[in-house]
């Protein structure tokens, strides 16, 4: 065995929203080896999306256990643990027996929209949006949970008597790790609950009786470098550290370094996030963007503003999978690059309704701008385009929330960046100078970074900037005007959606 192999490694556990990761990183902060596991979609009715909890727990285990297979090490040499995960996603389980009481409900789930709407009509947004810099949304956990509570017989009994844990993924994969030892959060998926004001960072008294929450089942929390827990030893061969944890998006943002505030990255796995840093000082957005914790980090916390977009890998998974216009998502980029220039079509991926900034659940998808010379080629680059046209909305918004459209590049990652048509593109039609770094998984990256500094391997998040490198720049090639007309087409594909 090599001394390098010998030397600490970082385990880093990314679940996101239909497989589960395990990457183990070297001494360099390099990727060595990883795992991947797919896993079921529970679609139990329109709009509304489950996973099964057990079966993300395994699909974790089993890739941690490969990925450390796979490099060639002892479970001895993983100094610690880093965490991310989907964010929003809610499970409830039994503290005795560790069973979940329901499926976990996902992010993308709209089930709880009606509730959503009485509590605007109830005047009660105002007080949320002060609060946790949230929306009332079906997206975010509060609702979710609710419903659980609401819904599975003799829940609210059990919550009372304090036989119920909560938890977001992380916490959920935590308490199964260290074998119920630990119930925990960090605070970037806390502050995704509506339960969390992320002023005081805490869990907040009227929040949770604004949704019948008891707050005997919510995790304690903490900041993203931290001790979370130890595993039990008979899981992975030795008892291991867990020493980070961050929400998929702003694990992101560290792997990008974007600790300065006007920095700038957009995310593309299943959904689109684009994440601003705001400074040690909270945001608040005038254009239905979300004011969020972007990481805590020795004590110090920064904020963020964030626009979410619930399909961008998932729309091509789509035209793959449900229209089966190709046979691997990489096909897309040749078929894209060969469309007919001049073509009018526009794909609305409103499948589970429209994030930032419309916020409409209720809308659903549609593709226009359809004529007899308008085929397969011409269908999947505009799956592509809507991708960049949703977060031309969501730069158009942070620049009116900042009065400015600031001059940091876009540093973008994720599964769909590899596709340097789609990049370019990108470019183009936000008329930003777009970044690609040579790691493109940075959300796992910023994970084992933070297990890092928690575990104290490294001491401070400037190593994070002076290892970030660039592979590509994108610079911005389309016309003014041409860019003009497309966000105009675009503009009015959207108004066609819209039930608001």
């Amino acid at each position: 065995m090599s001394q390098s192999s010998t030397a600490p490694h970082i385990l880093a556990i990314d679940q996101g929203t239909t497989s589960s990761r395990a990457i183990v990183f070297d001494g360099q902060m390099r990727p060595t080896a990883s795992a991947q596991q797919e896993f079921t979609q529970i679609f139990p009715a329109d709009g509304w999306v489950e996973h099964d909890a057990m079966e993300i727990w395994r699909s974790v285990l089993t890739t941690a256990k490969q990925a450390i297979q796979n490099a060639r090490i002892g479970a001895d040499n993983i100094a610690a643990i880093g965490i991310t995960n989907q964010r929003e996603t809610v499970v409830v389980w039994d503290r005795d027996t560790g069973a979940p009481i329901h499926n976990a409900i996902v992010w993308q789930d709209r089930r709880t929209a009606a509730l959503c709407d009485q509590l605007k009509a109830d005047g009660k947004e105002g007080m949320v949006q002060a609060k946790t810099g949230l929306l009332l949304d079906p997206y975010f956990s509060g609702t979710k949970l609710k419903y659980i509570l609401d819904t599975v017989e003799g829940a609210r009994a059990k919550a009372a008597a304090g036989k119920l844990a909560f938890g977001t993924i992380d916490t959920w994969l935590v308490w199964q790790l260290t074998g119920g030892a630990s119930h925990v959060t960090d605070v970037t998926n806390a502050s995704r609950t509506l339960l969390f004001n992320i002023d005081t960072l805490s869990w907040d008294d009227e929040l949770c009786a604004l949704l019948d929450i008891p707050m005997n089942i919510l995790p304690d929390v903490k900041g993203n470098a931290a001790t979370f827990g130890t595993t039990e030893a008979k899981l992975l061969g030795r008892a291991i550290p867990i020493t980070g944890m961050a929400g998929d998006q702003q694990a992101a943002g560290i792997g990008q370094a974007c600790f300065e505030p006007g920095m700038l990255k957009s995310t593309y796995g299943t959904g689109c996030f684009a994440l601003m840093n705001v400074g040690e000082t909270r945001a608040p957005s005038h254009n239905r963007l979300l004011s969020t914790i972007a990481y805590q980090i020795d004590g110090v916390t920064h904020y963020a503003l964030e626009g979410s977009i619930f399909m961008a890998g998932a729309t091509i998974q789509w035209v793959r999978d449900g229209l089966k216009l190709i046979e691997d998502a990489a096909d897309s980029e040749a078929l894209a690059r060969d469309a007919n220039p001049d073509s009018g079509v526009y794909m609305v991926p409103a499948f589970v309704g429209l994030g930032a900034p419309y916020w409409d659940a209720d809308a659903r998808g549609a593709i226009l701008g359809l004529t007899r010379d308008s085929g397969i080629k011409e269908i999947v680059r505009a799956a592509i385009e809507s991708v960049c046209y949703q977060t031309c909305d969501l730069m158009t918004a942070m620049a009116a929330d900042r009065g400015s459209q600031g001059s940091a590049p876009l540093r973008v990652d994720g599964g769909m960046v590899a596709n340097d048509w789609a990049m370019q593109r990108l470019a183009d039609l936000t008329g930003q100078v777009v970044e690609r770094p040579k790691i493109i998984e940075t959300t796992a990256l910023g994970a084992a970074y933070l297990a890092a500094l928690g575990a104290e391997l490294i001491e401070s998040k400037d190593q994070v900037s002076r290892d970030w490198a660039r592979d590509r720049l994108f610079e911005p090639q389309m016309g003014a005007d041409e860019r003009a007309s497309r966000l105009t087409g675009w503009a009015d594909a959207v108004s066609r959606v819209l039930t608001t």
